[in-house]
C-alpha cells in the first residue's frame, strides 16, 4: 500500500536534516548579499566624531543617499575623499560632481525623493576640509546633507 513520509516501522516521522541545511544556506547567502553593499560604503580608517544626541539612520532612504568618506592623512596634512571605493583628489572632483548630479536626477525621476549625501568625516579632519566637501556637494546642486557620528565612544 501507499505509505510515505519515511516513518520506518514505528510510524513516527523522521527528522530530515538535508532540507533544513538547504534553507539555512539560502538564508545565509541572502543576508550576506544584502549586507555587503552597506559595508562597502564604510571606510574603516575613519574615526567618527562622538555626538551624544546622534540619531539612528533611517533605513528606508538608503537607496536615495550617497556616503562620502572624508579621511585625514596626518603625515601629508591632506584630506582623502572616497566614494564607493573610488578615491578622489582635488583634480578629479568634477567627476564626482557629475556622478552626484546624475544620481540626484535619477532619484527625482524614479521616486520624487531628494537625494541625500552623508558626510562621514574623520574627527581629526580640519573644518576647512568639511567646508570644501560641502561646496562640492553644492556644486552638484544637492542641499540634503547629513553628517555621520557616533552616539558613544
Amino acid at each position: 500500500m501507499g505509505g510515505g513520509g519515511g516513518g520506518g516501522e514505528s510510524g513516527e516521522p523522521e527528522f530530515q536534516i538535508a532540507p533544513m541545511i538547504d534553507v539555512l544556506l539560502t538564508l545565509l547567502i541572502f543576508f550576506m548579499s544584502i549586507t555587503s553593499a552597506e559595508v562597502l560604503k564604510v571606510d574603516k580608517d575613519i574615526k567618527l566624531p562622538v555626538a551624544p544626541d546622534a540619531k539612528k539612520k533611517d533605513k528606508n532612504t538608503a537607496l536615495f543617499e550617497a556616503a562620502l568618506n572624508v579621511g585625514w592623512l596626518p603625515a601629508e596634512q591632506k584630506a582623502k575623499l572616497t566614494f564607493e571605493d573610488k578615491k578622489y583628489d582635488e583634480l578629479n572632483y568634477p567627476d564626482l560632481v557629475t556622478i552626484l548630479q546624475d544620481r540626484a536626477q535619477k532619484a527625482m525621476a524614479n521616486s520624487k525623493t531628494k537625494y541625500r549625501v552623508i558626510i562621514r568625516g574623520d574627527q581629526r579632519l580640519p573644518a576647512i576640509e568639511i567646508q570644501k566637501v560641502m561646496t562640492l556637494i553644492a556644486q552638484a546642486g544637492l542641499d540634503e546633507i547629513s553628517f555621520s557620528a557616533l552616539n558613544h565612544e
